[in-house]
């Protein structure tokens, strides 16, 4: 799976520091982790089972910042089956 350009949208807005989210989106459920800044950094996306989690993918995002704290790129890499 790759993560398309409506998704990557989604995922580039700011959430509740250090939290869970769980949230539906188009056909497929959605579960992110974010960091201490707000920033989604672990994706579940896939569909929910009836023990609430995802059966599906997983990916993470590489952050890259210069040393003022301005992010240079990022991008979000495959990890596998969830």
């Amino acid at each position: 799976m790759k993560i398309g350009d409506k998704l990557l949208k989604e995922l580039s807005k700011r959430y509740e520091p250090e939290s869970t989210v769980d949230k539906k989106f188009g056909k497929y459920d959605l579960t992110f982790r974010t960091d201490k800044e707000g920033n989604p950094v672990m994706l579940f996306i896939g569909h929910r089972n009836e023990n609430g989690r995802i059966t599906g993918d997983r990916f993470t995002t590489v952050i890259a910042r210069d040393p003022a704290g301005k992010v240079i790129k990022d991008h979000w890499d495959a990890k596998g089956r969830a």
